[in-house]
């Protein structure tokens, strides 16, 4: 019975005296409760289902809280394992003294309500604090309404306090497993036990060097087609892979290299490093991958997200140029007549008119090979159509405000990707002579790169020359109607306002009604309210983005301090016997130092080259959102590159001296 009354006051010994390892995890916890609760708070918030332009928002947090729950569920499990590992010898001394493992087991569970109240009343603590500022940005980067009024739900606390009971049960679980497969003279050996070589060491580095190269060549050649996603997720498969097998047995076998060379090898300030990491690398690879790759994660992720936070505007613009933009039967209307209701609006309320359009246009979703344009069948992927536009001289000299001159069989062709690169166009076995390659032709915004639905003008004489290919089209499709169909095409009137904010959407409005009431109207696109919405989704993303840098910086730092504390424990009796043959304490540090640094920088030389490569594939997947400034996204990787190994760098300082201090205890 006196042992059952002992266990409370010995688990909150226990975490009072192994602060070193707890109070960093109880920090982690902490801060996860405070993330998971703060998405919680603004999901579970009606007011978030009813600003306007929220919709995408709220599915992107949706999705993001799911993700966080996913990602803390490892990276805790992952930091739970370091302090069992840490508690073995001490643990083996309960048992030995007497407890049995239940009682063990007893105040292992009691020390977990402790960490989960803890936890729970920190983070929650901490959310209600900040979840309101939190929710103010998340409405300032989504472009909402920021008067609106946060309350907290009882649903955000319920969610927050059943997952965490449930992490922390699950990391409970796994240290009575480590307890029932151990027995007491092995936990209180602890963490002693050495490291075989690896076997098939150059064999599996050499597959390591593959499989890295693999995922840095899918990477680098990857395009926006339908398989970018795919390509993606496989890239980072091999990169993982490789970086696992590098850092298990690459180094390892580098480091038998070193021993080789026996006039490196035994100077007295290489031996005890090299050494050292020699017979422990097996044990660190797993948290030098984890580095690795959570620094790679933290600078893309950083990188992606400052650079659409910039770039935002361009980004919107490129998919809805105009305010206003309305299809009308074709020959419906006049340009003057669009002209002159367009300007008597903007005078109307205090705006400017900063460009009116009048165009027809015949349009084609194809799929394409080198200069041969088909209509796209229902088996061609929405990735790889693209659109072919039919445009007449007069309505390109209106929009570019350029003469041009085209003889018999000659077209001009625009294209919002690529240069298109041939001379002649080819469409159902028609072709035509291409004059030259238009370099701007607004509404249709130039990319210079590949990008999802590529769109190419091409531009014709006059209108019997664009009916000769419409004509192409409608014998494959089997028109019966021919007259009917020639003249269905469409066209287009946009316009495009200056001046205040609420000036611009209310002459928009205005010439929203004007357009609707014309003769030949069928179709709209409210430029400023599908802006809005795009805002509203990049904005959501932006949100996600901040939120998921900070964790993975934070588990990063978590994982570095874990893993230097854990092996200075298990250095601290080697050092102690280096002391007693004659190593001075500068030696030792000098020792501490070259040993911390190489660990620490074999993840950050991991990491740029990840980056380096992985920028190929963030530059093709920020074009898929239309983003195409590969100027400002690689300055961007380069400024947080550099600031992360500034912080990295300072990381490494305060750790060398946490794991000097216990090897010196």
């Amino acid at each position: 019975m006196k042992k059952w009354k002992i266990l409370p006051g010995m688990a909150q010994k226990g975490i009072l005296s192994n602060g070193t390892v707890y109070y960093p995890y109880l920090v982690a916890c902490i801060f996860a409760a405070f993330t998971y609760f703060v998405f919680s708070s603004i999901i579970n918030n009606d007011l978030i289902r009813t600003l306007p332009h929220a919709a995408y928002a709220w599915i992107f947090l949706e999705i993001g809280r799911w993700l966080l729950g996913v990602i803390l569920l490892i990276f805790l499990s992952y930091a739970n394992s370091f302090l069992i590992k840490h508690r073995k010898k001490e643990i083996g001394l309960y048992s030995l003294l007497g407890l049995e493992k239940k009682h063990i087991g007893v105040m292992l569970f009691l020390e977990t309500v402790f960490l989960y109240v803890i936890a729970m009343a920190g983070g929650i603590l901490l959310g209600m604090v900040l979840a309101k500022l939190l929710f103010l940005l998340l409405l300032r980067l989504s472009n909402m309404p920021i008067e609106a009024e946060f309350v907290f739900m009882p649903k955000a606390f319920k969610s927050t306090l059943i997952y965490f009971a449930i992490l922390f049960l699950f990391n409970y679980a796994c240290q009575l497993w480590e307890l029932r497969k151990i027995q007491p003279i092995e936990l209180f050996s602890g963490s002693r036990k050495g490291e075989k070589e690896p076997r098939l060491l150059w064999l599996w580095s050499i597959l390591g060097m593959a499989a890295l190269c693999a995922g840095y060549s899918i990477a680098v050649r990857a395009k926006v087609d339908s398989m970018i996603f795919s390509n993606f997720f496989l890239a980072v498969f091999w990169v993982i892979v490789g970086t696992n097998l590098l850092f298990t047995f690459g180094i390892v076998a580098f480091l038998k290299l070193l021993r080789r060379k026996k006039g490196t090898y035994y100077k007295a300030k290489n031996f005890i490093t090299v050494s050292g990491m020699y017979y422990r690398m097996k044990k660190s690879a797993a948290s030098l991958v984890n580095i690795c790759i959570f620094s790679t994660m933290v600078i893309i992720t950083l990188t992606c997200t400052i650079s659409l936070y910039i770039g935002i505007e361009d980004v919107v613009r490129f998919a809805y140029p105009y305010d206003y933009v309305a299809d009308f039967d074709m020959g419906s209307l006049e340009y003057e007549k669009v002209q002159a209701q367009a300007e008597e609006i903007a005078q109307r309320y205090d705006a400017r008119v900063k460009r009116v359009d009048v165009f027809d246009f015949r349009k084609f979703s194809c799929a394409k090979e080198e200069n041969r344009f088909m209509p796209a069948t229902d088996n061609v992927p929405f990735s790889d159509r693209y659109s072919l536009h039919f445009l007449t001289l007069k309505d390109y000299e209106r929009l570019t405000g350029e003469t041009e001159i085209l003889s018999e069989n000659q077209v001009m062709i625009y294209t919002t990707g690529p240069e298109f690169g041939y001379d002649t166009v080819e469409f159902l076995g028609l072709s035509g002579v291409v004059k030259r390659e238009a370099e701007e032709l607004f509404p249709f915004p130039r990319a210079d790169k590949e990008s999802m639905n590529t769109e190419y003008v091409v531009i014709v004489n006059d209108r019997a020359e664009r009916d000769v290919f419409v004509k192409a089209y409608a014998e494959w499709a089997g028109v019966e109607d021919l007259e009917a169909f020639l003249k269905a095409g469409g066209q287009k009137a946009g316009v495009y306002f200056g001046g205040s904010e609420e000036a611009v959407e209310r002459a928009a409005a205005d010439f929203a009604i004007w357009c609707q009431g014309q003769q030949g109207f069928s179709a709209c696109k409210d430029g400023i309210a599908l802006r809005a919405d795009q805002r509203s989704m990049y904005g959501g993303l932006l949100f996600i983005g901040i939120i998921f840098g900070l964790i993975f910086f934070m588990c990063l730092i978590i994982i570095m301090y874990y893993k230097q504390v854990s092996e200075g424990f298990e250095d601290r009796g080697s050092f102690e016997i280096m002391q007693k043959v004659g190593m001075s304490d500068k030696e030792i540090k000098g020792t501490v130092h070259r040993q911390i640094l190489l660990v620490f920088a074999l993840p950050l030389v991991g990491a740029m080259a990840h980056t380096a490569a992985g920028m190929f594939m963030v530059d093709r997947l920020m074009a898929v959102l239309s983003f195409f400034n590969t100027r400002l996204v690689l300055t961007s990787a380069l400024c947080i590159s550099l600031g992360f190994a500034l912080v990295y760098g300072i990381s490494y300082l305060m750790t060398a001296k946490t794991y000097y201090k216990i090897v010196k205890m």
